[in-house]
């Protein structure tokens, strides 16, 4: 059975906050009835407005790089951010936003996105690791955070480095308010591990998206 979705217009959005990196958004979808959408996009740019052609071809608002080390044993890298809301560092994957710089239309709106993806995944890299990558394939060009409170998107790509290119890796390059504390280098072991109890070796929780990574390379995909 197929439920009647909600119709969303921009008459009947309100707007109730607006910053450079968080918008606040009332979906007033029926009268009297509201729905909060706190976002990285600006109003008109909102997943909510979009067509269903926008919709299914939109760019995400990030992207995020699960790092595989080809050697003897492959190993996922991982490193040490601060991340503000939780007050600690935790163990993430190398990730960051999707500059519009990163964006050259093309004809073919898939060629567009996915070229926009893997320039940010090459961009992201060199800041947060140093290291100079050619071997990056998307994985997944959009995935929602947490749907229920955001229209916040990721992308997922593959980067595949060498154990040679490990001697390059370097934090030197972070940016504002990015503070790391080194890097981790992951083998299957400990990957099972990290899954299994769903905190690193300081009892802190991580991120859906280092979940994925582990996910992703204990699946050989």
């Amino acid at each position: 059975m197929n439920k009647k979705e909600p119709v969303i217009t921009d008459e009947c959005m309100k707007t109730m906050f607006e910053s450079q990196y968080l918008n606040v958004y009332d979906l007033q979808y029926m009268e009297g009835r509201h729905y909060y959408n706190a976002t990285r996009r600006k109003r008109e740019d909102t997943a909510v407005l979009k067509s269903e052609e926008e919709y299914l071809h939109m760019i995400p608002d990030a992207v995020s790089c699960f790092v595989i080390v080809k050697g003897s044993e492959d190993k996922l890298l991982l490193a040490k951010e601060y991340r503000y809301p939780t007050g600690h560092f935790i163990l993430g994957v190398p990730a960051g936003l999707i500059d519009r710089a990163d964006i050259e239309i093309k004809p073919d709106p898939e060629q567009t996105r996915t070229e926009a993806l893997i320039k940010a995944a090459k961009r992201e890299l060199k800041e947060e690791t140093g290291l100079t990558v050619s071997d990056v394939s998307v994985v997944n060009p959009l995935v929602f955070s947490s749907p229920g409170l955001t229209d916040e998107s990721n992308a997922l790509v593959k980067v595949t480095i060498s154990e040679e290119d490990l001697k390059e890796l370097t934090q030197s390059g972070a940016e504002a308010s990015e503070v790391f504390d080194g890097f981790e280098l992951i083998d299957r072991k400990l990957a099972e591990k990290l899954i299994k109890d769903g905190v690193d070796d300081e009892g802190h929780s991580y991120s859906v998206y280092t979940w994925m990574a582990l996910v992703f390379f204990l699946s050989k995909l």
